[in-house]
């Protein structure tokens, strides 16, 4: 097989990964809204960050000792497109009365399976990539740009299709579009080159089940920082993606801005985040050569500071500016961090843990992280926002948003003060 058709083969796979993610992460907060869950919204987007804790660490064990990562991913996908499916009927059944216990219990089970083929599509790509005589920092962000791509085409796609005169980013469909695609996926994966277990053959203990083996990465003081930060980090990754829409819709509540385009199309708004992404995406291999690792992962710091912020000061009239600024500035944001994180993960341990190690990457990150942050969000968002005990209360968008960037700006401060960057030929740590 050719090199461009490797490429080709891995720009389809990435298109597909993260086009089923699209179609519902950040447009799921509009539907909960709508069905009466606002107050869960925080509670849905957290349950990503709680499998992740665990279920990346044991499909990156899997994949380094018993089934071929190109077919465990593949697996994975099908399972979760079944649940998602299985959640965009219970919901269509239900109407107007869905109950937070069935809907969170389909939706728990769809991205327990999920979260794990983000680590997994990194490392086949990367197995592939190498197998093949690529070189991962100068080949995997072109391709990996595509993913971002599809994210775009599944968000555009439940923005401005309708269906029983609902746009889909307020109904269960988004659900079923996402559940499709994780079954295309399941079919597309089983084509792909294989990427065998580094240790077939080894015994397999519970340590290795559970991938503990990667914590032993936390014995090197520069591993240990670079993950307790990852976790840090991890925390605003998901609170713009549970809370940007319902935000960015109530506009469309508010007279003066009732009829404004970015009120009645916020998925479509919030898709020049991921637009910008694509961008970011590629000034990586750039950007990790001339500011090297920690600079680029401190400019990612101070990028979710002004991401914060200016969602706090914009509006979708006169000041749609300062929306489309913070949905620019979050290509470097997400980027420069989850992308130059998992090179540099990839390039500080050896080849038969490198699976295990982007699990834990993974778990720091959108596990542990994303789970404090967004429970920690709703209740932010429960106070000033959504809080019904109170009497004629009037709810307060955009302080929720100044103390996120205040969090983030502490972030960058103490990375900056902490993380060391690694010394050039440093040898890998296991």
């Amino acid at each position: 097989m050719n090199n461009k058709s490797i490429k080709f083969r891995l720009i389809l796979m990435n298109f597909i990964q993260w086009a089923v993610w699209g179609a519902y992460l950040t447009s799921m907060g509009n539907f909960l809204a709508r069905v009466g869950l606002a107050e869960k919204i925080g509670l849905f987007y957290a349950m990503q960050g709680i499998v992740s804790i665990f279920m990346p660490a044991i499909m990156g064990a899997l994949a380094d000792r018993m089934i071929s990562a190109q077919k465990l991913l593949g697996i994975c996908h099908g399972l979760a497109g079944l649940f998602m499916i299985g959640a965009s009927f219970y919901a269509l059944n239900a109407g107007d009365d869905v109950a937070f216990g069935p809907l969170f219990t389909l939706y728990s089970l769809s991205v327990a399976f999920y979260m794990p083929t983000i680590a997994l599509s990194n490392s086949v790509a990367f197995k592939i990539l190498l197998k093949t005589g690529h070189d991962t920092v100068k080949d995997f962000p072109p391709i990996r740009v595509f993913g971002t791509v599809g994210f775009i085409a599944s968000m555009w796609t439940v923005n401005f299709v309708q269906i029983g005169g609902l746009q889909m980013q307020h109904s269960l469909y988004q659900f079923m579009l996402s559940g499709i695609l994780g079954l295309i996926m399941l079919i597309y994966c089983f084509t792909l080159p294989d990427c065998p277990p580094e240790n077939r053959g080894k015994k397999v203990t519970v340590s290795d089940i559970f991938g503990l083996e990667a914590f032993k990465l936390f014995k090197n003081r520069q591993m240990a920082v670079f993950f307790v930060f990852s976790m840090l980090l991890g925390i605003c990754l998901q609170i713009t993606n549970g809370f940007a829409g319902p935000y960015i819709s109530h506009f469309s509540s508010l007279p003066e801005f009732a009829d404004s385009w970015g009120a009645n199309n916020p998925n479509a708004l919030i898709s020049i985040s991921q637009v910008s992404e694509t961008l970011g995406i590629l000034l990586i291999p750039v950007a990790m050569k001339l500011f090297g690792i920690k600079r680029v992962m401190l400019i990612s710091m101070i990028a979710w500071v002004f991401r914060f912020g200016l969602l706090g000061t914009g509006d979708t009239g006169s000041g749609i500016w300062m929306f489309i600024l913070s949905m620019i500035v979050y290509g470097v944001a997400f980027d420069f961090f989850n992308i130059s994180g998992a090179l540099y993960v990839d390039s500080r341990t050896s080849e038969k843990f490198q699976s295990s190690a982007q699990g834990l990457f993974m778990l720091m990150t959108n596990g542990i992280g994303a789970t404090i942050g967004t429970l920690s969000a709703q209740a932010v968002m429960n106070h000033y926002v959504y809080n019904p005990l109170a009497g004629n209360f009037q709810a307060d968008w955009q302080t929720p948003w100044f103390i996120f960037a205040g969090f983030a700006l502490v972030v960058a401060i103490l990375f900056a003060i902490f993380f060391k960057k690694p010394k050039e030929n440093e040898p890998v740590i296991m």
